[in-house]
């Protein structure tokens, strides 16, 4: 792979990967009810994550959900279920008045495991191997994968530190339940393509 089509790899990764979706949804309602250092594993297991994720599709995974429609829908089912529960969790994150945050945030192999499940990190490798891989060469694909790795971590921290700056502004337990409906509404909302069939 060329420099600059390295750096366009980057772009394309970076720009994908920090617009909002269920993973970012997810970190910025961590940082909220976790602070920073708690949600580290979780920003790893998205990073590290979708890295694997983005190769092993490259190297095969692509065909197969090309060329076998019902691994599509056992996926678009898993999906949604999993989702639901995600954003049931995050409704129900808020603290009574005066206690810590019920529950904990996602562990570095749960995160990691979502990116299996998470639309987007399907729609996003797919899409950058189809672009920045398209014979699905091994080297290419690593490549690729490595972008995506390099990048993760940027997109982490940033929506991570948003929450935890978030947090300040929600130090009622009323707001901070409202903010967690919110986040719950949005990673629901983030399903409609799934559930669309898009």
């Amino acid at each position: 792979m060329t420099p600059d089509l390295f750096l366009a790899l980057l772009a394309f990764a970076f720009v994908t990967s920090v617009t909002p979706g269920p993973n970012n949804v997810m970190l910025l309602a961590s940082g909220v009810n976790f602070g920073f250092w708690r949600t580290v594993p979780h920003m790893a297991g998205i990073a590290i994550g979708h890295a694997v994720m983005v190769f092993l599709v490259g190297v095969g995974l692509m065909g197969l959900f090309i060329n076998y429609p019902p691994a599509q829908i056992a996926l678009r089912l898993i999906s949604t279920a999993y989702m639901l529960y995600l954003a049931w969790k995050i409704a129900n994150a808020a603290p009574p008045a005066g206690a810590q945050a019920e529950g904990r945030p996602l562990t570095f192999l749960q995160a990691a495991a979502f990116q299996w499940v998470n639309p987007k990190a399907w729609v996003m490798s797919l899409g950058a191997v189809a672009i920045y891989a398209p014979g699905q060469a091994w080297g290419a694909v690593a490549w690729v994968a490595l972008g995506f790795l390099s990048v993760g971590w940027t997109t982490t921290v940033i929506w991570t530190a948003l929450g935890v700056g978030v947090r300040r502004l929600l130090q009622r337990p009323q707001w901070l339940r409202a903010f967690n409906y919110t986040m719950a509404a949005l990673l629901l909302a983030s399903l409609w393509p799934v559930v669309m069939g898009r």
